[in-house]
């Protein structure tokens, strides 16, 4: 059967699916946690094997870390799965309700969107969280994952769709694509799949975008800024860039890009590089703090890049106006944190950095669905349409409206036969 062939059926299941109750979508989740326990040796005999392909294959450091999926990241994924099961459900909520006429009500309820193709970098987990997220929110999905990851995406994939069927969803609410050359097939399918959600290097995202009809939600590239403002804390400056480097220095969230207010660099930049130092951090600066501070010079091109590494480029600035503009330009609109004490510039700063997430005094490594008690996410969008910042279920429904009557007319209201009257009714 081809993609296109298995996406029209999927389409078909589709409603299926979205039908389900509460309590059958969250049994197919805990089935899917004790399946993956059970099958724990089984799991990491097959990442093994992709290690050492990697290995192999001289694949990138930053690749390799996301491959790795040892007991600490399926024990996170069972957290997850438990945290999204413990989430109210996303489907059937009543948004609006409103009496347009006597005996003519008006609702607008939730409801999933349909089939989701989600193509994903060399990342395991993603899968399991993908998985999870569309069952609970009731859509179908088509999951392509990293060739890196083919024996750990295989074994994870036919164990939760296993635990699907045994928990009686349709047959078409998974399916897993292998082979690279179903990409291709994937982005032809506009009459069956109504999203895409791609997860990978910027010109694999733009790739996607530029070669399908199929609406896409997700984001190119992740280049985050720390600002330190001049009025700043030492003491949580510190421990929240570095954290935002290192915690997982090959996530999209992590800090690229370090501003200091030109009044806060003599007292941040002696015990940040000591601290760069520690970390095996390499810093890229501009001439008046590679000169001081002996560091690499930085070029134009620095504030730019997605590093992905243990390297960081740092420039100051004269005022928050110009750390603003210098996000919003060079930034990917991903997340962005001011590190201050002054509650004005904090409001400032978060009202015009234009970006899905803006924080102030904390690593911008909270960008994550898990972290903001989503249960997980299948990516993080930089778009403003539909869904913006980590998508978990909300970012996964959509809308419908209902419309009761009892034989009314347009043409009644276009003569003035009939009058709205548009009553609001509480939820």
């Amino acid at each position: 059967m081809t993609i296109k062939e298995k996406a029209a059926k999927m389409k078909l299941d589709s409603p299926q699916l979205a039908a389900t109750s509460i309590e059958e979508r969250n049994q197919a989740l805990l089935a899917i946690s004790e399946k993956l326990l059970a099958h724990k040796a089984e799991i990491m005999e097959a990442n093994k094997q992709d290690l050492e392909n990697a290995e192999k294959e001289q694949i990138a450091p930053a690749v390799v870390k996301r491959l790795k999926f040892g007991e600490e990241k399926l024990q996170s994924v069972i957290e997850g799965i438990k945290e999204l099961v413990s989430l109210p459900d996303p489907l059937f909520q009543i948004q609006l309700k409103r009496e347009l006429d006597e005996n003519l009500l008006l609702v607008r309820e939730t409801c999933p969107i349909g089939v989701i193709g989600v193509i994903f970098e060399a990342r395991p987990d993603a899968l399991v969280q993908i998985a999870s997220l569309c069952i609970k929110s009731g859509n179908c999905a088509i999951l392509k994952g990293g060739s890196e990851t083919k024996n750990s995406n295989k074994i994870l994939f036919d164990l939760i769709y296993q635990a699907c069927m045994e928990s009686g969803l349709p047959e078409g609410c998974l399916f897993q694509a292998e082979l690279r050359n179903e990409i291709s097939e994937l982005l032809a399918c506009h009459e069956s799949v109504d999203l895409l959600i791609p997860r990978g290097s910027n010109a694999f995202v733009q790739y996607i975008m530029n070669n399908t009809k199929i609406p896409v939600m997700g984001h190119a590239d992740g280049i985050c800024h720390i600002y330190v403002d001049k009025e700043f804390d030492i003491e949580k400056a510190i421990p929240v860039i570095i954290d935002a480097k290192t915690q997982y220095t090959a996530a999209c969230n992590a800090v690229e890009t370090l501003l200091v207010h030109k009044d806060a660099v003599e007292e941040l930049m002696p015990r940040l590089q000591e601290a760069f130092h520690k970390h095996q951090i390499t810093l890229r600066a501009t001439k008046e703090i590679a000169d001081k501070y002996q560091t690499e010079l930085a070029e134009e091109e620095d504030f730019a890049t997605e590093y992905l590494d243990l390297i960081i480029s740092a420039k100051t600035v004269d005022s928050i106006e110009e750390a603003v503009k210098h996000i919003n330009r060079y930034g990917s609109h991903h997340t962005d944190c001011i590190i201050t004490e002054n509650a004005e510039n904090a409001a400032y700063f978060m009202r015009m950095v234009d970006s899905a997430g803006v924080y102030q005094n904390c690593s911008t490594r909270f960008a994550d669905g898990f972290r903001y008690g989503f249960g997980a996410e299948v990516g993080i969008s930089t778009g403003k349409i539909h869904a913006r910042g980590p998508v978990g279920l909300e970012g996964l429904v959509t809308y419908k409206y209902k419309l009761f009557g009892q034989g009314q007319i347009v043409d009644d209201y276009a003569t003035g036969k009939s009058h709205f009257h548009f009553k609001d009714i509480s939820c």
